[in-house]
């Protein structure tokens, strides 16, 4: 059994909370949100559970943790890493192994080595691990094209697609990709920086490094998706021509050629979701899954079953690839 502290109780938080407490090899004994409407409920209230877990939600992590031992935090808070840092500060010193859902957080060496230092150094200093993961970044469009890898001689290009109907992911979601926004709007929101899928570029990053490629170039672009149509599957309805959802691309290349190429694209009404990975090399070969991987089940559970392996890991600032491979467990 292990002992966990949940920081962070919006809806992913709280999906996380119940996928942990089915699991029965996960124990949660602690839960951090500082919002006026949560601190002092009921953990298992809170998050929509009828029994009561005798956890109470508090402000802070002091007031949490006291009378209480636990070796993981499960951060579940924001995705800028600039705002995570504190935080992960405050979770090394209080020598607690953490799991988050940060996307910048998946590889942040290229992106904002000073920071990825910093977080490392902290870590270190206090004897734990601490990893970025999710369904993508963290998994999909990084994890997975790598290990995908390990049965070639020979690889030249590695292409991603992930294509997925937002409907039924959760409101922040469809908020955060632009579902119902008219076009101006849409544009407003990106020049402002708060609108777009957030970790295409550590991806790209992710699976270089492990590849040992030395990239050249990276870029991404980001367009809305227009409805065509009235579309009524979201959170709100969506008029023709407004945005139901977001497209973007990254682009990786080496002394002018491309060798990564990762395709994002989620909208609310997209017809056909799937999941793809294109090899170029020796083998080739495509893996796809029909369908696709929900995004809000698959990042509460890869968190969670990343909490086995973060113990184990080596202090310092981690990656999925460098963990021990997470993957399902329970009690029977």
């Amino acid at each position: 059994m292990i002992n966990i502290i949940q920081i962070g109780l919006g809806p992913l938080g709280q999906k996380a909370v119940r996928y942990a407490l089915e699991r029965g090899t996960i124990q949660i004994v602690g839960a951090v949100d500082p919002a006026p409407d949560k601190a002092g409920q009921d953990l298992g209230k809170l998050c929509g559970i009828k029994k009561r877990t005798g956890v109470v939600v508090h402000r802070n992590l002091d007031a949490a943790m006291k009378g209480v031992q636990a070796s993981v935090a499960v951060l579940t808070t924001v995705s800028s890493l600039k705002r995570l840092e504190p935080q992960v500060g405050e979770l090394a010193r209080a020598g607690l192994h953490i799991v988050s859902t940060c996307e910048e957080l998946a590889f942040p060496w290229k992106t904002q080595p000073q920071i990825a230092k910093r977080l490392d150094v902290i870590c270190k200093q206090h004897g734990v691990a601490c990893v970025g993961t999710g369904v993508n970044p963290g998994y999909l469009m990084d994890f997975l094209p790598c290990i995908l890898t390990a049965v070639c001689q020979r690889v030249d290009r590695i292409r991603v697609s992930r294509i997925q109907d937002a409907s039924p992911r959760r409101i922040p979601f469809q908020q955060k990709i632009g579902a119902g926004l008219t076009q101006s709007q849409f544009q407003a929101k990106v020049r402002a920086g708060t609108l777009r899928h957030v970790g295409l570029t550590e991806s790209m990053h992710m699976i270089a490094h492990h590849l040992g490629w030395k990239l050249t170039r990276v870029t991404e672009s980001l367009h809305p998706v227009i409805a065509k149509r009235e579309i009524r599957s979201g959170y709100k309805p969506i008029r023709r021509g407004e945005a139901c959802g977001v497209e973007q691309i990254g682009r990786a290349t080496c002394k002018g050629k491309e060798i990564i190429k990762l395709h994002f694209r989620a909208a609310v009404g997209e017809p056909a979701s799937f999941d793809k990975v294109e090899i170029d090399g020796e083998p080739a070969f495509t893996t796809m899954i029909p369908g696709g991987v929900n995004g809000d089940i698959a990042t509460c559970a890869i968190t969670i079953n990343a909490i086995r392996s973060i113990v184990k890991a080596a202090p310092g600032l981690r990656t999925m690839i460098d963990l021990p491979p997470a993957g399902f467990t329970a009690t029977f």
